[in-house]
């Protein structure tokens, strides 16, 4: 291994959109939309899935390049219609974006079965589903991408996060080991790792949020980590780097600092 491998970019630099096929899941509001909205002003092909064929048609507008898909990611057998439209149309996908995500804030003695089934499913079973569906085209090419919006919430145990945090975390996880299965056969995995944004997820909330950006920011961010080819894509870095710092110290005084944030 040479010096210079060691600082060379993790994945493929995508600089230029045009003639790449996306495959967006959750593209109908927050960072999914905005995002879709971003690749299609890029010069992308974008294929626009989530549950509501109103608000991707929305999100689509007038664009020649986007492909309205309604699917329900929980439902693996929607996976594989999703992508024999998309071979139909394309020939085929570059790039698929696992973006669809539930999210509901409580504490620990808030947690309900039903609430944690919907979003256990939603957020990491979902993926699954789609990498059964998807693996195989792009193992045969040996090209292409995958990219994984977890969140920086699943940094570490959070309050407020009981459910959405260590679905979270299973996603940095999973994009870790892609990672080291996928990259040596051609596939690159990107991780992506927002803080708060304004969506209406985030909306639930009634706590500050540090750094909140505007969901058309977070996708800026997303194109620039393409472009410099990096694994982890996390924004704002005021934000995670803060987050990251408090991941890493020891447990007691881990717990110290989160105890006095939340007035405990």
């Amino acid at each position: 291994m040479t010096p210079g491998h060691w600082f060379s970019p993790l994945n493929p630099r995508i600089r230029d959109w045009h003639g790449q096929r996306v495959w967006l899941v959750g593209a109908s509001s927050g960072i999914g939309a905005a995002l879709a909205r971003a690749l299609l002003t890029a010069g992308a092909r974008v294929a626009l899935s989530a549950r509501t064929p109103e608000r991707l048609a929305k999100v689509a507008g007038r664009s020649t390049n986007a492909l309205v898909l309604p699917m329900d990611a929980t439902q693996p057998a929607q996976w594989s219609a999703g992508l024999e439209e998309i071979t139909a149309r394309w020939k085929g996908v570059d790039l698929v974006i696992f973006c669809s995500a539930q999210y509901q804030p409580e504490r620990s003695w808030e947690v309900k079965a039903e609430g944690v089934r919907t979003m256990l499913e939603a957020n990491l079973a979902s993926v699954y589903f789609g990498l059964e569906t998807v693996l195989p085209s792009l193992l045969a090419s040996g090209s292409g991408g995958l990219a994984i919006v977890a969140s920086v919430a699943g940094y570490m145990g959070l309050p407020n996060a009981t459910v959405y945090g260590p679905t979270k975390a299973a996603l940095i996880n999973l994009a870790e080991l892609l990672y080291v299965d996928l990259r040596p056969r051609g596939i690159a995995v990107t991780l992506i790792d927002p803080g708060f944004v304004q969506t209406p997820l985030t909306a639930r909330n009634d706590f500050p949020m540090p750094a909140l950006i505007t969901p058309e920011q977070a996708a800026e961010y997303i194109l620039a980590g393409f472009a410099a080819g990096r694994f982890e894509i996390d924004f704002p870095w005021r934000f995670t780097r803060v987050v990251r710092f408090i991941s890493r110290l020891p447990y007691r005084l881990r717990f110290a600092l989160l105890g006095r944030m939340l007035g405990a």
